[in-house]
């Protein structure tokens, strides 16, 4: 009796053992609010299908307060298994804090290139704290029936650019571009480093001012901001005022034929417009010059330093290194592109347009974002306003470059 007993509570433990081994639950921690329906359909159950035994629950917060809600649960002990880190110095204060992990060693890391690692990283690239998960590429969204409408071919340089610009223009039926300065980023961010990289080169110039190699006064710095000066007469009447919403509606009711964009615009922009979209990078100076697109670094996850479930944690980002992850991701979220080095076949058509650039242009991020906006004062948010006098032509791009290197001198010690 007793040995029966003793089979049967040995029995009873190994089902409670199986049963805790396979109740592992990792809790992500996110300000991408408006994914929730996107994780709960798609990825959490692609995942929990290719490994039983894990759960996953995706908590996200308002985007607004997602670094105070996520700073306070951290000091608490109460952040979840895994964050969703933004890019650069946000999520590097974080692995310098101890609150995330170091992941470099992560098969799925293999996946992704240095350009794609380096928001993520600290400034030696010794470490990785966060699994890269999708981009957002720069460029112009056009009207097809407008352009159809008035014989416009795509320009490819800025000389047919501008001469499309004229074009609409003198046509008088729509405004050539919807973009406003009220809200300043768009000029910076649609503007300025949209433009600008077919300039000074990329990485490499983005590199070299980084290690003060080149400066803001250098001749490739400044003509982007020449070439900003022209935008103002083709934006339409009280551009000065126009937000962001202002802009998105303007283009998305038909009003103008092109749009300065963001390719995170998809989705709404599908919804809301009646008419054939379609999309060109940004255009090079002279026929032939090698083309270079801002390809944004925007998301990635990481692993809480403090995780009960570092394992689990691990599984599901290298899950994130997969194929399958990249397509599910970049398909329901079109204008979000995986980072991976995996073919992704993209449905929509304005998103494969967008992505299609990666095979014939030379891929960057945007000039301001690492290292160069620690200081004060910050290059990125003197960048908006320095667009912005750029178009309403209140400045030189030559006095605008000076005023932004003396900015950086003032704290940056290799441009000192």
């Amino acid at each position: 009796m007793n040995r029966k007993l003793l089979s049967l509570a040995l029995l009873g433990s190994t089902i409670l053992g199986g049963a805790a081994a396979a109740d592992v639950t990792l809790t992500i921690e996110s300000w991408r609010n408006d994914d929730l329906v996107l994780w709960q359909d798609k990825i959490i159950p692609a995942f929990e299908a290719a490994n039983p035994g894990i759960k996953v629950k995706f908590t996200p917060s308002a985007p607004a307060e997602y670094n105070a809600v996520l700073n306070s649960k951290l000091d608490a002990g109460s952040a979840g298994d895994l964050i969703t880190c933004r890019p650069f110095d946000a999520s590097l204060a974080l692995y310098d804090g101890g609150h995330l992990a170091d992941i470099s060693g992560l098969e799925g890391m293999a996946n992704f290139s240095d350009v794609a690692k380096s928001a993520w990283q600290t400034d030696d690239a010794s470490a990785s704290f966060c699994m890269p998960m999708a981009s957002v590429i720069h460029g112009f969204i056009y009207n097809k029936e407008a352009f159809a409408e008035l014989d416009i071919k795509i320009p490819e340089t800025e000389a047919e650019f501008f001469a499309a610009l004229e074009t609409i223009k003198a046509d008088g039926n729509y405004i050539p571009m919807a973009m406003g300065t009220n809200d300043q980023w768009e000029a910076a961010t649609m503007g300025y480093n949209n433009i600008g990289p077919n300039y000074w080169k990329g990485e490499e110039g983005r590199l070299a001012l980084i290690a003060g190699d080149q400066k803001l006064t250098d001749a490739q710095w400044v003509a982007p901001y020449e070439a900003l000066a022209k935008w103002g007469e083709y934006l339409g009447d009280g551009y000065e005022a126009q937000t962001y919403p202002d802009s998105q509606n303007i283009f998305t009711l038909g009003r103008a034929a092109i749009y300065p964009a963001g390719s995170w615009e998809i989705t709404g922009f599908n919804a809301q417009a009646d008419f054939e979209m379609g999309a060109f990078k940004a255009p090079v100076q002279n026929a032939g010059d090698t083309c270079y697109i801002s390809d944004h670094t925007d998301i990635a996850l990481g692993m809480n330093a403090a995780s009960p479930n570092a394992e689990a944690a691990k599984t599901f980002l290298n899950w994130m290194g997969t194929s399958e992850f990249a397509g599910i991701y970049a398909n329901a979220l079109p204008g979000f592109f995986s980072l991976s080095n995996h073919e992704v076949a993209m449905e929509d058509p304005l998103a494969q347009e967008f992505v299609s650039w990666r095979g014939e242009c030379e891929s960057t991020i945007r000039s301001t974002y690492q290292i160069l906006s620690r200081g004060t004062p910050n290059l990125e948010n003197e960048t908006w306003g320095a667009s912005v006098a750029a178009i309403k032509g209140s400045k030189s791009g030559a006095d605008l470059g000076m005023e932004l290197q003396s900015g950086l001198a003032s704290w940056y010690a290799p441009h000192k």
